[in-house]
């Protein structure tokens, strides 16, 4: 008996939580497609996306090779 009782206001608050959210978030899913889940432009650029991709993988290859040679040349084995 006092389980039906303490469980009728958790069915009203959890009722009431769904109730509250909006009627966009119940729409769908968005955009669909093809490079429609990244958070930047692929396609229609000025510059091509290949640039600034082969720039931050080779700085961050290339940091560990420089810093190799920078310690080298101040030890003098250069």
């Amino acid at each position: 008996m006092f389980s039906r009782i303490a469980q009728a206001p958790v069915k009203q608050l959890t009722t009431r939580r769904f109730l509250s959210s909006t009627s966009q978030k119940l729409s769908g899913h968005g955009d669909v497609g093809p490079y429609s889940n990244l958070p930047f432009k692929v396609k229609n650029r000025r510059v091509p996306y290949a640039i600034p991709h082969f720039i931050f993988f080779a700085a961050g290859f290339g940091i560990p090779f420089f810093a190799c040679y920078v310690q080298l040349k101040r030890a003098g084995n250069i």
